[in-house]
């Protein structure tokens, strides 16, 4: 438990830009039907599952050109 809140502090900024770029991930898939690989259904799970790396997957990957 002594753990936890010596690295609250630093757990807790990562949370927070985690949740905003899942969002932000979320409200882009659902927005554009176009993408790269896969589909709407695809990306959505993928953003909303792996929270630390879906989003960034997404924006990497996933994200259409034509926007």
């Amino acid at each position: 438990m002594d753990t936890l809140l010596r690295i609250l502090p630093l757990l807790i900024p990562v949370l927070i830009v985690d949740s905003a770029l899942a969002a932000a991930a979320v409200a882009h898939i659902l927005r554009h039907p176009h993408y790269h690989f896969g589909n709407k259904t695809l990306w959505l799970i993928i953003a909303t599952v792996l929270l630390l790396f879906g989003p960034i997957f997404y924006f990497m990957f996933g994200k259409g050109e034509n926007e």
